[in-house]
C-alpha cells in the first residue's frame, strides 16, 4: 500500500442475502443463507475486489458467507459479537402482515421511536445503537491504513451510518434502506486535524 493511503481506512459494509425462509422479522434467528441469497452475495463480492480482513456477526447468515469468502481469498476472518443484529424479541421469525394484524400500532411506534417502543422483549434501540457503536469504535482505533469487509445486518449498517453521519439512531433505523446484499463505503481519513469520517456510497457495488 502507498505511503499517501496509509493514513486512509476503507471500510465496506456489506448486508446478508436472503436467507431462507424469505422475507420475516428476523433478528437474534439464526437462519441461514438460501440459494438465493449465496448467489446474492456473490454478486456483491466481486473476484478483482480487494481487502485486507474481514469482519463478521457471528449469525449464521453472515458467518456462513464471510467464512468462505475469507478461505478462499486467504484473509483472516473476525467475528463481532457486537455487529449481531437487533432483538425483535416476540416478532422473531414473523412477517410483517402477521405482526399487523396483531401488534399494528406498537410496530408503527417501534419505527417511529424505537428506544420508547421497543419490540416485546427484544430489545431497545438505544442500546443497539451502543452496542454497535462499542464495537465500531474499538475496530476503529485497531484499522487504520487497511481495506475492511463487514458482513453483516440491516440494523447494524443503519446504526454504522448513524455513528459516521452523527445523526440521532432513530432516524436512521426508519429512514435509510438497506436491500438484502446492499453494499455501504465508508472511508477514515486519520489527519493532523484528527479523525475525518465520511459515507462514500450506499446501495451499489462499488
Amino acid at each position: 500500500m502507498a505511503a499517501e493511503d496509509a493514513r486512509s481506512t476503507r471500510v465496506d459494509l456489506l448486508r446478508h442475502g436472503q436467507p431462507e425462509g424469505g422475507q420475516l422479522y428476523r433478528g437474534h434467528r439464526d437462519d441461514p443463507l438460501s440459494h438465493l441469497g449465496w448467489e446474492q452475495m456473490r454478486a456483491a463480492t466481486g473476484a478483482d475486489e480487494a481487502w485486507d480482513m474481514v469482519i463478521t456477526s457471528p449469525l449464521l447468515r453472515c458467518r456462513a458467507f464471510a467464512q468462505a469468502l475469507a478461505d478462499e481469498r486467504g484473509l483472516p476472518l473476525h467475528v463481532e459479537a457486537a455487529f449481531k443484529e437487533i432483538s425483535f424479541g416476540r416478532w422473531e421469525g414473523l412477517k410483517t402482515e402477521e405482526i399487523l394484524a396483531r401488534d399494528g400500532d406498537r410496530l408503527a411506534a417501534f419505527w417511529s421511536d424505537g428506544d420508547r417502543y421497543p419490540p416485546p422483549g427484544g430489545e431497545r434501540l438505544s442500546a443497539f445503537h451502543a452496542r454497535v457503536r462499542e464495537g465500531w469504535l474499538r475496530w476503529r482505533a485497531a484499522l487504520g491504513g487497511q481495506r475492511v469487509l463487514v458482513v453483516t445486518h440491516g440494523g447494524v449498517i443503519r446504526m454504522l451510518v448513524a455513528c459516521v453521519l452523527d445523526v440521532p439512531p432513530a432516524r436512521v433505523m426508519a429512514g435509510l434502506h438497506v436491500p438484502y446484499a446492499c453494499r455501504s463505503r465508508i472511508r477514515l481519513d486519520h489527519t493532523e486535524h484528527g479523525l475525518l469520517s465520511c459515507l462514500m456510497a450506499h446501495g451499489v457495488p462499488d
